[in-house]
């Protein structure tokens, strides 16, 4: 199986804590997660995405839907907690140009 980060195709922070798209850094899953952890979640995030969609106008059902994925992307490390343990804050979401990684989005 190809991991994800063999067919990303957007860079990834030297630290590999986050991948940039549109100049935006958004966290990557935790790296120490076992590999069928990792692929059931990627699978459960997959499938509350597509309960999303098919929710249609069915407001409660958006909502379970919403809250499956959140669960999924906090298990994945993607939200929530960090996965990292040097105190480092978390730049999730930020224009990579506005936080420390600044000098080296500039230079790709």
């Amino acid at each position: 199986m190809t991991k994800p980060e063999e067919r990303q195709s957007h860079p990834v922070t030297p630290d590999g804590r986050y991948f940039v798209v549109r100049g935006r850094l958004w966290r990557k899953s935790n790296p120490a997660l076992a590999e069928d952890e990792r692929v059931r979640l990627v699978r459960e995030l997959m499938s509350a995405r597509r309960a999303v969609r098919d929710a249609g106008g069915d407001t409660a059902a958006t909502a379970d839907a919403r809250e499956r994925v959140d669960q999924a992307k906090i298990a994945l490390g993607e939200r929530g907690p960090v996965w990292w343990g040097d105190s480092e804050p978390d730049y999730n979401r930020h224009m990579a140009s506005n936080t420390p990684y600044a000098t080296w989005f500039a230079a790709l």
